[in-house]
């Protein structure tokens, strides 16, 4: 299983992240933000929102907080971005037996469920580039990234945010920016069921459908996943991930 190591040559971290076969060392010369790794189990979403409303909240106050990465899985739930439209759902919300929330992130409704790695970076972009678009652009090349050590080619679709692979939506993005602090994520399908996403239109495009690795890759393992997540984001953004659980 990937893992990813920190030494420490004088007081100055010296990272090594192995990466499916790959390792990659950085000279004890380069800095990295320090940032916090939840790698955490199932949690409701509503918790989860809570959380990262009080952790951009206390950023806010004090922006010199280290970044964070969370990681964790949800039970099946639907979620709206503020501006989402409900003709893309094809239930009635209210008589619905799950939850469903509208939330302050861009996009439209979208659905979460175990088997699905959800990933809400906290991060300062002061730190890093105050550019929303290149934010984005980085969420979707962590993903890309990680499919390629299954030898599966992620892709890109003009005038839309996401990963595809073979035409399937296997990997959904939509943030919420304040003050340059970032919140909400991505959420990459490894191996959840798909059909709550029948009573949706996912991220309101109508003529693609969702996937998952699950159906390109047998047998994958969610927990090699989510640490190869984490070593790709450690990559992509250049900071150096502490965990915390």
């Amino acid at each position: 299983m990937p893992a990813i190591f920190s030494y420490f040559f004088g007081n100055t971290p010296l990272i090594f992240g192995t990466i499916g076969s790959k390792e990659a060392s950085v000279s004890p010369s380069v800095y990295r933000r320090p940032c916090g790794f939840y790698n955490l189990g199932q949690v409701d979403y509503a918790e989860a929102w809570a959380w990262q409303q009080s952790l951009v909240a206390a950023r806010r106050e004090n922006p010199s907080l280290e970044d964070l990465l969370i990681l964790l899985e949800h039970p099946p739930t639907y979620t709206l971005g503020k501006g989402a439209s409900l003709e893309f759902v094809k239930f009635d919300p209210a008589t619905l037996d799950l939850p469903v929330y509208r939330v302050e992130r861009g996009g439209e409704v979208t659905h979460h469920c175990p088997g699905q790695v959800v990933g809400y970076p906290i991060m300062n972009l002061r730190y890093y580039r105050q550019d929303l678009h290149w934010y984005l652009r980085q969420l979707e090349e962590i993903l890309i990234r990680v499919l390629a050590l299954y030898d599966l080619k992620g892709d890109r679709l003009p005038g839309f945010t996401g990963v595809w692979v073979r035409g399937q939506k296997v990997a959904a993005i939509g943030i919420k920016v304040s003050r340059w602090i970032t919140m909400h994520g991505f959420a990459l399908n490894v191996s959840p069921h798909l059909e709550g996403f029948e009573r949706i239109v996912p991220c309101g495009i109508t003529d693609k459908p969702i996937g998952s690795l699950a159906q390109f890759v047998s047998g994958i393992d969610l927990n090699e996943i989510r640490q190869q997540i984490a070593a790709v984001f450690a990559e992509v953004f250049g900071v150096e991930l502490i965990s915390l659980v």
